[in-house]
């Protein structure tokens, strides 16, 4: 695997994890005063756990 494709599935499994804690944990997130809502992370995780799956399959081959 090149190292480019190695360090953006890092990356993005590491953005994952994060959403996916923030679920599981509760944590609230303000960003200019608006709360954003747990689905925004549900929908974050589906996304970079989906690309960091995607790359790493690829990158297999």
């Amino acid at each position: 695997m090149r190292p480019f494709t190695t360090i953006a599935v890092v990356v993005f499994t590491l953005v994952a994890i994060a959403h996916l804690l923030r679920i599981i944990l509760g944590w609230g997130m303000t960003v200019n005063g608006v709360a954003i809502p747990m689905w925004v992370s549900g929908l974050g995780f589906v996304i970079t756990a989906g690309l960091a799956v995607m790359l790493w399959r690829e990158a297999r081959k």
